[in-house]
């Protein structure tokens, strides 16, 4: 698939396919678990759940965040995507923790295993579903800038690796005979998702207050203002943040005091211009002051 293809899938199409595919796994992994009664298919089971919960919240959000500015919210409502995450990792947080209680009476109280064949063919079947939506969710999240869809799909390959241990504790029991095994497979599994729950929390805490760019970002901003900047013109007092999906740039631009309002404003205008087509999303806010003026602030001027 071309960039041109991820690029027409939007976010809130991929999450409505999340949902489809959470309800489909969710009917395969609990027939897995029912059908065999182990408890590290119970732990898989759950995990979707969470994934359904999840891909429904997350859908809300990016529709909220797709609403334009208003009144209220003058620089828009991108930072929902940023609730979504966090709700997602508390989720799995909390999927985590359910799981590691069920494996742990399973530990002292050891149940054998029915129909592991059809039990593990579900699983795995189910597993490369949402390894598939995983993969795809991945570049239209890098298309979109999409936080909650990277959240989502982040979500999703967790999912995987927590199938994979599965099947890997079950065939650990059919080869040895250790029923404890199974319970131990489902502790593991779910310490996994708890770090990768408490890592979306963490970056979800770190949007929402108002984290600077990445450094790619950074270096095409820095790379476009070297551009423009010769004796005539400096740039400094650089503040840069992230909201969802968009970016946003404040600095000072110094130039001439002798030069016209016109001619100021032109080159404002391009070196804003620049920016934006450099850093697709981005919104610049560039203040004019003349060469011999400084703006005194709390912090150090980040000279360009």
């Amino acid at each position: 698939m071309s960039s041109t293809t991820f690029q027409a899938l939007t976010p809130q199409r991929m999450l409505q396919a999340s949902v489809a595919v959470a309800v489909l796994t969710i009917a395969l992994k609990t027939t897995a678990w029912y059908i065999t009664g182990s408890v590290g298919l119970l732990s898989d089971a759950m995990e979707s759940f969470v994934n359904l919960a999840s891909a429904l919240f997350g859908l809300a959000m990016v529709t909220i965040a797709q609403r334009p500015a208003d009144d209220d919210h003058p620089y828009g409502h991108h930072k929902a995507e940023y609730f979504s995450s966090g709700f997602e990792g508390a989720l799995i947080i909390g999927a985590a923790a359910a799981i590691i209680w069920a494996a742990a009476h399973r530990i002292l109280n050891p149940q054998p295993l029915e129909k592991m064949g059809w039990g593990l063919a579900l699983a795995v079947g189910s597993s490369a579903l949402n390894g598939l939506l995983a993969w795809v969710m991945f570049r239209v999240a890098k298309a979109h800038r999409s936080i909650a869809l990277e959240a989502d799909a982040r979500h999703l390959v967790t999912d995987v690796w927590t199938s994979a241990g599965v099947v890997v504790g079950i065939g650990a029991v059919i080869a040895t005979g250790w029923l404890w095994l199974d319970a131990v497979v489902a502790i593991g599994v779910a310490i996994n998702i708890l770090w990768e729950g408490c890592q979306l929390v963490w970056r979800s805490s770190q949007g929402l207050m108002d984290e600077a760019v990445e450094p790619e970002v950074m270096a095409e901003i820095q790379k476009v203002l070297q551009d423009f900047g010769h004796p005539t013109i400096r740039f400094d007092h650089l503040s840069t943040r992230r909201a969802g999906q968009r970016r946003f740039v404040d600095l000072h631009m110094h130039m001439p005091a002798s030069w016209s309002l016109g001619r100021a404003a032109a080159v404002r205008a391009s070196v804003e211009q620049a920016l934006m087509s450099a850093v697709p999303g981005l919104r610049a806010t560039i203040q004019l002051l003349p060469s011999d003026v400084e703006a005194h602030f709390d912090d150090e001027a980040d000279l360009i």
